[in-house]
């Protein structure tokens, strides 16, 4: 049986309760939710700027997934956490432009958008991720 591992990266956030930023087990890397934080010191960064946060976020998951040995073209499956459905669009715009970036084969990883209340008052946004080595 392969063995589990945890992956962590000064890259993003440490966690703040009881997980691991991600898990490495065989070729699948999952990457806990990240918020809008600042790697260095935690901050939730950009209050009420959806697309600053989702930017922040995009990079926290990617920090994440290459501390995993992987890249964002390995990422098979996202999942997006809103607060509000009125930032869709704005958020649609910067993943878009994050994905198209990091994911040049043009093979789109799949995507999940839920509206939720998020575990901090300053997150507009959390995104988690799952990867295939």
């Amino acid at each position: 049986m392969t063995a589990k591992t945890a992956v962590l990266t000064d890259g993003a956030p440490a966690p703040a309760w009881v997980f691991s930023q991600g898990i490495r087990k065989g070729p699948i890397l999952q990457v806990s939710g990240q918020g809008p934080q600042d790697p260095a010191t935690g901050e939730y960064l950009h209050p009420g700027d959806v697309r600053a946060q989702t930017l922040r976020t995009l990079e926290n998951v990617r920090a994440v997934v290459e501390a995993g040995g992987a890249t964002m073209e390995d990422v098979v499956s996202l999942r997006v956490y809103l607060t509000t459905r009125a930032h869709f669009a704005a958020m649609n715009e910067v993943y878009g432009a994050f994905i198209r970036e990091h994911v040049p084969s043009g093979v789109l990883p799949c995507r999940t958008t839920i509206f939720v209340e998020l575990p901090h008052e300053a997150m507009l946004v959390e995104i988690d991720a799952m990867a295939v080595l």
